[in-house]
């Protein structure tokens, strides 16, 4: 199959699976494109927004549309790392003796959806950290691999804190965007309660199967990516790094830490994506910035003066991708 075969292939399954999607997901463009987006580039999403916004919906859909395996795991503080990952149960064998078989948990599916992740404990947030970055789990004393693809879609409330535990930088870390869910406008709205209070059966078809997706996600990893662009998906990463040669003035001014190396990897990845399917093998300047907010915003942690002036992660971004030229020759305006 020649490179234009697959760029065709590729962008067909992408265009039939949000077609898919749509019959069921009213509206939410950017989300559903982002989870589509974070799902070729073999990345998880964190979904930041109020409960009764499609979410759990979509991951089905998804799972629907994917013919793949689907779990929800809603987290609770007394939810215990066994409950999601299993546990070792004694059981009888034919002739009568006792043995320990492995009850495998709810982690063990292809989709995955951590309701409300946090709020479950620190120690049972660090069970997920290990499945989602190793794509296994340990279990009595045993290393466990999860199934291929595997792929999280974590969501929380911003509104409601109280009795949360907010998850630590190394495990945002891992999340290849993160995305935030809105309202819907007055016409989605009217169309969703027309969908939902209605005799209205939707179905929906299978797309793509496990080995067609693990294919489609070899080939974004070989989309070349041309030194000066990736230079530029570099120098945004460095812009977000106070109290360096590289920073900007606003930087230095509301950020205590800056992006690590996984988010110029999910910069990459992600132009990767957006290039195929806009029907192209190779990598440009607006692909990186496309995916610069998903990709970044939760890897930046703000200080006490940002959050007393009310500025985002998204409004330090939004400042850095105006800042940092795209031809490296051009003088950066820092403010």
């Amino acid at each position: 199959m020649t490179p234009e075969d697959k760029i065709s292939k590729f962008r067909e399954i992408h265009d039939s699976l949000r077609a898919e999607i749509g019959k069921v997901i009213v509206g939410q463009n950017a989300i559903v494109e982002g989870t589509v987006n974070a799902l070729f580039a073999n990345g998880h999403v964190l979904l930041e927004g109020v409960p009764g916004l499609g979410k759990t919906l979509l991951v089905r859909t998804l799972s629907q549309v994917l013919d793949l395996s689907f779990n929800r795991i809603q987290f609770t503080p007394d939810l215990m790392p066994a409950d999601v990952i299993g546990t070792n149960m004694v059981h009888e064998t034919s002739d009568g003796k006792r043995a320990f078989e492995f009850q495998h948990g709810p982690i063990f599916s292809h989709l995955i959806l951590a309701d409300e992740i946090n709020r479950a404990t620190p120690k049972t947030q660090s069970a997920m950290l290990e499945a989602m970055q190793e794509r296994s789990v340990t279990a009595g004393g045993e290393i466990r691999k999860l199934d291929s693809p595997f792929f999280v879609l974590a969501t929380q409330n911003p509104i409601d804190q109280e009795g949360t535990y907010p998850l630590p930088e190394a495990q945002l870390d891992r999340f290849f965007y993160k995305l935030i869910v809105g309202y819907p406008s007055a016409e989605e709205l009217s169309e969703i309660i027309a969908r939902t209070t209605e005799e209205n059966i939707v179905t929906v078809r299978k797309v793509v199967d496990s080995k067609t997706l693990s294919d489609l996600q070899l080939l974004v990893k070989q989309v070349p990516v041309a030194s000066h662009v990736k230079d530029y998906a570099i120098r945004l990463v460095l812009a977000s790094h106070p109290n360096t040669s590289t920073a900007l003035e606003i930087t230095n001014k509301f950020l205590r830490f800056g992006s690590s190396p996984r988010g110029a990897q999910s910069l990459l990845l992600g132009a990767k994506v957006r290039a195929l399917t806009d029907a192209r093998f190779n990598v440009s300047f607006d692909d990186i910035a496309a995916v610069t907010l998903p990709a970044l915003r939760h890897r930046l942690i703000v200080n006490f003066e940002a959050e007393a002036e009310g500025v985002t992660t998204d409004d330090i971004l939004n400042k850095i991708l105006l800042d940092v030229p795209r031809d490296p020759t051009v003088s950066s305006v820092a403010s």
